[in-house]
């Protein structure tokens, strides 16, 4: 393998690292000090700051005014509804739901790329779909009954999946036209103001308590702007550079897996609350029903 090429994996791997820590330390910061609504704007303003100083100092590209809708429902799908609907379902589920039904983002991109951009479904990927799809629906109402889960969280939690795959798909267009710097910016900036607009975010903020944050609050907050939003966006783009958007895709097949390691690892450190309790082998044979289904989805028909 390629030094660049092993480079880029362990990139990826990285990523996943970060978006699986952020499961169980995001869980530590809500409801106690701020509330979902108020993270969101915490992550999304402070990743569109840093995403513009880069990229004033990099060539600047003039966007379209025929583009500006796509990029507007960009930042509502990719951005504003994706992390709403996913801070609010973390808040309410366990962290180990959250990564196992983040999972099934590529079957839903599989879908909506059907539908969308008219690419062929094979018989393979049906079956996938089905499978994927019998494992979250048994996992979603598993987590009504368990301890430290929610059904609404859980539906939440499929929902920012659903955003973030459309979001994944109409993206593709301003991909193949604009620089992807250019893409990130401008995403986050429109859903920067989505986000300002939904009603609870500027009472929500207003009233937010920051005199009672603890150093480790602070820590946490911080990880998830810079680590989770900004680091992994740059790292994903260094990736893309040497490997697949396939192979690239295929990493967040680790995350539930991440999840689980990390759940452990930080309850015995005392950094998060005890989650271990949520895993049970009822949810690691929906994890894999999952995994198989979203690998049966994701093999394309090799052609001459």
């Amino acid at each position: 393998m390629k030094v660049s090429n092993l480079k880029a994996h362990l990139a990826l791997l990285l990523v996943n690292v970060l978006f699986g820590a952020s499961y169980i330390l995001a869980k530590g910061v809500m409801p106690d000090y701020l509330t979902p609504t108020v993270f969101i704007l915490f992550r999304v303003v402070g990743a569109t700051f840093l995403f513009w100083l880069i990229l004033i100092f990099t060539k600047i590209e003039t966007i379209k005014r025929k583009d500006l809708p796509l990029f507007i429902a960009c930042g509502f799908f990719g951005v504003a509804a994706n992390q709403l609907f996913f801070f609010h379902g973390l808040n309410l589920s366990s962290s180990l739901n959250s990564g196992i039904i983040m999972a099934m983002n590529p079957i839903m991109v599989v879908i909506l790329s059907f539908f969308i951009l008219k690419e062929r479904i094979t018989f393979l990927r049906i079956i996938g779909i089905a499978i994927g799809a019998l494992g979250m629906i048994l996992l979603t109402f598993k987590g009504a009954a368990s301890n430290g889960d929610s059904l609404v969280g859980d539906l939440f939690l499929i929902l920012n999946a659903f955003c973030y795959a459309f979001y994944l798909v109409i993206a593709k267009p301003l991909m193949q036209k604009y620089n992807l710097m250019t893409v990130i910016t401008w995403v986050f900036t429109f859903g920067l103001v989505f986000v300002l607009l939904f009603p609870a975010t500027i009472p929500e903020f207003m009233n937010t308590d920051f005199s009672s944050f603890t150093t480790s609050v602070i820590l946490k907050i911080s990880y998830v702007v810079i680590g989770v939003t900004f680091l992994t966006y740059l790292l994903t783009m260094y990736s893309l550079k040497y490997l697949s958007p396939t192979v690239s895709s295929s990493y967040i097949y680790t995350q539930p897996i991440v999840v689980i390691l990390f759940a452990f690892l930080f309850a015995a450190l005392h950094w998060s609350d005890d989650y271990t309790g949520t895993i049970t082998a009822q949810k690691i044979l929906y994890m894999l029903l999952i995994f198989a289904g979203v690998y049966m989805a994701s093999i394309k028909r090799k052609t001459n």
